[in-house]
């Protein structure tokens, strides 16, 4: 059973169901890519890791510390007057993947094209996942590599490569966007716009200058994510409000979707 939206399903931007969501989208993308690439050309899944400071609750912990007694009582050193509180700071790992491709040939491989699906981390202004996301950003802009940003969150922070200002000039209003940044075309950016009633867009994956583009239908990518997930018993769509919240003429609209 499908979800109950003709596209993106808004109620998957929560933060507590996007990361799975995400992980099942790299994974359907590497499958649908790997049957679907010519010689030499292939599909693999890489990985950001790193450390981030979490939100979970910690108990307020204090120590006591305590001189040590010698043989014979006396005091090995004397007690510091002044004992510190012990503050912890917890944090959590948190890991990112990501898929490209890549060609083989006499000299080796040769990456071709990032995708990237953007996370909420990738959206939010302090997080180190943006600070890494970003600087990779940059890397594969300057690089002759192709870059493939797909963003499916409305809410948090531009982060895609296309300066924010030209791309609302260009394209007007929008909920969810695919930036395809060519290494060829180096000032060019090729935006698919999409609305929230709208499915998500069929759309090109460069390879190298001379080969045909590749497609991916990306509602074909969600829809399977969507099956494979665990979304249709978790969700309880009637008594939940997508975060962030729609706008009153959306949040009538998915009413009535949610009706039929």
């Amino acid at each position: 059973m499908p979800s109950p939206f003709p596209g993106m399903d808004p109620y998957l931007e929560r933060p507590t169901l996007f990361p799975g969501l995400h992980g099942r989208l790299i994974a359907v993308v590497s499958e649908t890519l790997q049957e679907r690439l010519p010689p030499p050309y292939f599909a693999e899944m890489g990985e950001r890791v790193w450390v981030e400071v979490s939100q979970r609750f910690i108990e307020p912990d204090a120590s006591v510390f305590r001189g040590v007694s010698e043989p014979g009582g006396s005091i090995a050193a004397a007690p510091v007057r002044s004992q510190p509180i012990i503050v912890t700071v917890p944090h959590d790992e948190r890991r990112e993947t990501f898929v490209e491709i890549r060609a083989s040939g006499d000299d080796g491989e040769r990456l071709v094209t990032a995708i990237e699906f953007l996370s909420p981390s990738n959206k939010t202004p302090g997080e180190r996942g943006r600070e890494l996301y970003l600087r990779k950003q940059r890397e594969l802009i300057d690089s002759p590599a192709h870059l493939v940003e797909i963003d499916l969150l409305r809410g948090g922070m531009h982060t895609t490569a296309v300066p924010l200002d030209l791309l609302r000039a260009r394209v007007g209003a929008f909920d969810y966007h695919v930036s395809v940044h060519r290494f060829d075309r180096f000032e060019d950016f090729l935006i698919y716009p999409i609305r929230l009633d709208e499915r998500l867009p069929e759309i090109g994956l460069p390879l190298l200058p001379g080969d045909e583009d590749v497609a991916l239908d990306l509602q074909a990518v969600f829809d399977r994510a969507y099956d494979i997930g665990p979304y249709r018993r978790r969700i309880r769509y009637a008594e939940t409000t997508p975060i962030p919240p729609l706008r009153p003429e959306q949040a009538e609209w998915a009413l009535q979707r949610l009706k039929g």
